[in-house]
């Protein structure tokens, strides 16, 4: 469970680089990889740019955008194996950089199942009603432990 006495919420990227923030991972070349706050699909990750101000991936000098999407491309590959070797209704990863809501570079890591509901399974995980964003049964907590262990020992596989 996070501890939400300290809101490393309010400047995700800056508490990654003070080592503050309680969802990273492993660090990258270009980034952080972060397990989701929620984990209504279990193993979603996020990565985070390292560089405060970055607001999209065009902000950044090409060999440093060329480093983010790479690490990108590991994280994606960490959460397919991690979550294939959980749970044989894995289906596939969906990598999105949307940028939205949040105002600075991230890339969302989506795990998907064949368990999913049938009229979500092939359509935008954007789409799962407001509960499975807000409800705390979907919540980070303790028994994400071990995917979020399987997904850093392929991070540290894969590098």
């Amino acid at each position: 469970m996070i501890d939400k006495s300290v809101d490393f919420r309010e400047d995700r990227i800056g508490s990654a680089l003070r080592g503050e923030n309680p969802t990273v991972m492993r660090r990258l070349d270009a980034g952080f990889a972060v397990i989701g706050d929620v984990q209504f699909l279990p193993g979603y990750s996020i990565l985070l740019t390292d560089e405060p101000g970055v607001e999209r991936l065009s902000d950044l000098p090409r060999p440093r955008r060329l480093a983010y999407l790479a690490d990108l491309d590991l994280l994606g590959e960490a959460v397919e194996r991690a979550c294939r070797a959980a749970d044989p209704a894995f289906r596939r990863v969906n990598l999105e950089i949307l940028g939205n809501k949040d105002p600075f570079l991230h890339a969302h890591v989506w795990p998907r199942f064949d368990w999913e509901p049938e009229h979500l399974v092939q359509k935008p995980v954007w789409l799962y009603s407001s509960d499975h964003w807000r409800d705390e049964r979907y919540a980070l907590a303790p028994r994400h432990d071990a995917i979020r262990a399987a997904v850093t020992a392929e991070l540290d596989t894969l590098r």
